[in-house]
């Protein structure tokens, strides 16, 4: 099919021409529509994809260390002094090549991807591959996804675009969001650092006219003290006088004193308030490098389950520190979307876990998770798709009888192998409390 647009996929031309099929009148507008839009039987491969998807194709499925082993295989030279932006780029080229080189990265997609690409597979319409998408972007499963629909068979030209659409949009979403927090945290230094600065000067301003007007009360005691000494000769008016000079200077200085001291009183408010709002600007940007980690986490545990295990070359495949499966026989899942629960029972069995699953009471009893949990070895339940009940009836239940629970970040995948890994053995598990 001719290319509309620079998002289009290169199709393979139909065998033979219009003019050769055995119609017996001329097809009409509509049909020949429909027979140019039957998409391809195979896969496509990344070099056959329009060359203004390799950029957004490189940098969202692979991560630039796996980047920099293909492009490091590929040329065969030290790549040590390369930033990761000229590792971005070299993969870049390599997704256009038809070569070797070109094959290498392809393939390191669908291995990466693997687990994803035989659920797209599964899906024979432009619809139903629209709808796995949707499913995976609500998840944040946005890589293996993202390959799988512009490799399949079945994507449309105006669904790719939509996909394209999504990841750019969503490049732009995590981006301003860091920016504005850094920003925030930014300027919040700043105005701390000058009210800091300008408490500082009414600090010393203030202790300035404090040792003044001391000087000059102690001048007026004496004053007034050579008053009642005086000699006969000494003139009335003169000492009446320089008193009167000396009262109106104390009481403008303790005037000023008292600008002064409110004028530190709101500059030490402003300051406090500066500080407070910098603890929670850190707080929040501490918040955000929290979820950061725990999705680069997930992403990895799901990228590491969908590979064999083994990297290129025989090299074992980096691994997390804490075990990703745990000896637990059975896991008690409460909570989490129906959709997804076949999902998770599925990578289970394929881990040797037997999964049981409640859905919190929606549909089914509370009271059979008591019965559940004696079942199961472990139990845990996602936060962020879960009642507050069920929550409470599971970590009693638990409690009661001695087995571990583990609350997950979300109804993902990827959380429930990162919540696995902490697990431990039942019999030595530790309660939490």
């Amino acid at each position: 099919m001719a290319s509309s647009g620079p998002l289009l996929l290169d199709r393979a031309p139909l065998p033979g021409r219009i003019g050769d099929l055995p119609f017996q009148r001329p097809l009409s507008e509509n049909a020949l529509a429909q027979l140019l839009e039957v998409p391809a039987r195979k896969r496509s491969r990344l070099a056959d994809l329009s060359a203004s998807l390799h950029c957004s194709i490189v940098g969202t499925c692979l991560s630039t260390a796996e980047l920099r082993q293909i492009v490091l295989k590929a040329r065969g030279a030290d790549l040590r002094h390369l930033s990761d932006h000229e590792i971005h780029g070299e993969g870049v080229l390599l997704a256009g090549r038809h070569d070797g080189a070109g094959k290498l990265l392809n393939k390191a997609l669908d291995k990466r991807h693997q687990a994803t690409l035989n659920r797209f597979a599964r899906a024979e319409t432009a619809p139903a591959v629209a709808a796995l998408w949707d499913e995976a972007k609500r998840a944040g499963e946005i890589p293996g996804a993202y390959w799988a629909v512009l490799s399949h068979p079945a994507s449309t030209d105006a669904l790719i675009k939509t996909v394209f659409a999504d990841v750019h949009m969503l490049s732009h979403l995590v981006g301003a969001a860091n920016r504005a927090d850094i920003r925030r945290l930014t300027d919040l230094e700043a105005e701390n650092t000058a009210l800091a600065l300008k408490l500082e000067k009414s600090q010393l301003h203030l202790q300035a006219a404090t040792a003044t007007i001391r000087q000059l009360q102690g001048a007026l005691a004496a004053a007034m003290a050579r008053t009642e000494e005086t000699q006969s000769d000494t003139s009335d008016a003169a000492l009446t006088a320089e008193l009167a000079t000396l009262r109106r200077l104390t009481g403008e200085l303790e005037t000023r004193l008292q600008a002064e001291t409110v004028h530190r009183l709101r500059a030490e408010e402003k300051a406090e308030q500066a500080r407070n709002m910098r603890v929670e600007a850190e707080t929040v940007a501490r918040a955000a490098e929290t979820q950061h980690a725990a999705l680069a986490a997930e992403l990895a545990a799901l990228e590491r389950q969908s590979s064999d295990g083994q990297a290129e070359d025989g090299q074992t495949a980096e691994t997390s520190v804490e075990p990703m499966l745990p000896a637990i026989a059975t896991l008690l899942y409460v909570g989490g979307r129906p959709s997804q629960v076949q999902r998770l029972r599925a990578f289970a069995e394929q881990s040797g876990i037997e999964l049981l699953h409640h859905d919190g009471g929606i549909e089914d009893r509370t009271g059979l998770l008591a019965g559940l949990i004696s079942r199961a070895d472990a139990a845990c339940f996602p936060v962020d798709c879960v009642s507050h009940e069920a929550v409470g009836t599971v970590k009693r239940l638990c409690r009661h009888a001695g087995k571990p629970y583990l609350p997950l970040r979300s109804h993902g995948l990827g959380s429930l192998i990162v919540g696995l890994g902490r697990f431990t053995v039942p019999s030595t598990a530790t309660m939490k409390s």
